[in-house]
């Protein structure tokens, strides 16, 4: 087993302001999706420019971080966040959901999708290989907050982790797991599946079916969060639960996609 050290979740402190290393890492996976939208903007094959991609990673931040914590608060502590409201802005603290957070992209893509003309369908197709690199800094920052660990195991890789609620016994990595499969994984698939033209919504339909497969495989791995436990069947977890429409709706948008035919070049992400 592997026992890590508790790391020190401030990167740097300048005078009486701190930066978190969960917050840097929510910065660079933006910084990563914007620098992956300019390249794909810059393509021939593009019709989307430069400054649409600045203006829709900067109302994607919005977006997903508003989202992500809302979505957390009211799915996971409801109880406590109605006690505690002025909590609800702790961002740094960790307490993000995937899933919520998703509300918020897809809001994003509509307005953003209503403003340019273009259909919901090429914003996502658009927006979706951009997203994987970004969910993997965010496990990067969960793994480094002591949060979200797995469940006992003793595998030789098992950690324990230094948090007091994790106690003393070698535990999964799931932050590295998710890491792993939402994160590199899904992007190399969901990259390699744009990078020629594709049928309008097959892209986006490809992401809901692969992060909600690894999502929900690693959920086997993951401690359930204490104040839900399982949901039923004593192994369904909240996430599980959640992974399933985003399956069948990404499976759904997948094959409506394939049957409307190619997309003409031109507009292809």
């Amino acid at each position: 087993m592997i026992v890590l050290p508790e790391f020190d979740t401030v990167a740097f402190r300048v005078g009486p302001l701190k930066a978190n290393w969960y917050g840097i890492m929510y910065m660079i996976g933006f910084a990563i999706a914007w620098f992956l939208g300019r390249y794909r903007a810059s393509k021939k094959t593009n019709t989307w420019t430069a400054q649409q991609v600045d203006d829709l990673i900067t109302w994607l931040v919005v977006g997903l971080v508003l989202g992500a914590r809302i979505g957390y608060c009211l799915i996971y502590e409801p109880g406590y966040f109605l006690a505690h409201p002025s909590d609800i802005v702790a961002i740094w603290k960790g307490g993000m959901s995937f899933h919520g957070g998703a509300i918020g992209v897809a809001i994003v893509a509509w307005r953003f999708a209503k403003s340019t003309g273009r259909t919901v369908l090429d914003v996502g197709d658009f927006l979706v290989p951009l997203a994987p690199l970004g969910l993997l800094c965010g496990r990067m920052g969960n793994f480094i907050n002591g949060e979200l660990w797995g469940r006992v195991t003793d595998m030789p890789w098992g950690m324990v982790f230094p948090s007091q609620r994790a106690g003393n016994l070698p535990r999964h990595p799931s932050q590295l797991y998710e890491g792993l499969l939402e994160g590199l994984m899904l992007f190399l698939i969901l990259w390699f599946w744009s990078s020629k033209p594709r049928q309008r919504g097959t892209t986006t339909g490809l992401f809901l079916i692969g992060y909600g497969f690894f999502r929900a495989f690693v959920e086997f791995f993951r401690q359930p969060d204490p104040q839900l436990g399982f949901i039923a069947f004593g192994w369904l977890t909240m996430g599980q639960l959640l992974c399933l429409p985003m399956i069948l709706a990404g499976l759904a948008l997948f094959l409506w996609g394939l049957k409307k035919g190619p997309i003409p070049p031109a507009s292809a992400d």
